[in-house]
């Protein structure tokens, strides 16, 4: 196979995105089954899971809850009963959680971005590895952030559980590697699109500065001077589940632009 051709993922690849109906999420999926996989969502939001399968028909589309143990089991009963296995998980859900200091943040803000931003990574790893051991190309990819390497202020429960999750990804690469299962974390950075202007806002509100002041002081920080897309994202998950980086594991993947600083 020429180096070139090991760029190409794998054929015929069927892939689990939690939080998958919309953002980044969404544009993951698209760029699976551009690929050529089946791809399964699922997403909280039932208005969200309409518009992805009037958008991407022939996919399957879950309703789910992250936070409830329940339904995470009723994903993977479709996974099974729909697509007989799993060879590449995305555990993609999160929340942004508050923005405030820690001495404002109630105890059920903090416990609610746990539970969905790290809890709901264990649960669906729980479930995903059986299926992953019976793979030839298993992948499970973690979606963590820049906030996984840098502190943030203001923004304590986001960052705490973004820095957890490479942590559990180093330590699952570890427990799995026998297996031949490879697990890494994508650490996206400052994202277009509609949920960072909500982040950009919000910390201005905190800051009491202009959106505008407080947009420019985000771009600062990076140094290319600019956001990244969705589609940067996307592009190297689908990078990751490709024969050139069959040999990487364990690895933390900023696609961020190099954020300085937060």
């Amino acid at each position: 196979m020429s180096v070139l051709n090991r760029l190409v993922p794998y054929a015929g690849l069927r892939v689990l995105i939690s939080g998958g109906a919309a953002g980044i999420g969404e544009v993951l999926a698209a760029a699976y089954l551009e690929a050529g996989a089946k791809v399964h969502v699922c997403d909280v939001s039932e208005a969200a899971i309409a518009a992805f399968l009037d958008r991407h028909p022939g996919s399957v589309a879950t309703h789910a809850d992250v936070a409830d143990p329940a339904q995470i089991e009723a994903v993977f009963k479709v996974q099974r009963e729909q697509f007989g296995g799993l060879d590449v998980l995305i555990n993609n859900a999160g929340i942004a959680g508050p923005t405030a200091g820690i001495d404002a943040i109630s105890e059920e803000e903090w416990q609610r971005t746990i539970d969905i931003n790290l809890t709901g990574q264990y649960r669906f790893a729980h479930h995903a590895v059986p299926l992953l051991k019976a793979s030839p190309n298993a992948h499970l990819i973690h979606i963590a952030s820049v906030a996984g390497r840098l502190g943030y202020a203001w923004r304590t429960p986001y960052a705490a559980t973004k820095w957890a999750i490479v942590g559990l990804m180093k330590s699952l690469a570890s427990e799995l590697g026998e297996s031949d299962i490879r697990v890494n974390a994508l650490l996206p950075g400052i994202v277009e699109g509609p949920r960072m202007d909500g982040v950009i806002r919000a910390r201005a509100q905190q800051m009491n500065v202009p959106e505008e002041e407080m947009r420019e002081e985000y771009l600062k920080k990076i140094s290319l001077k600019r956001m990244v897309t969705a589609e940067d994202v996307a592009a190297m998950a689908l990078f990751l589940c490709s024969p050139a980086a069959r040999n990487v594991t364990g690895q933390a993947i900023s696609v961020d632009g190099n954020v300085e600083y937060l």
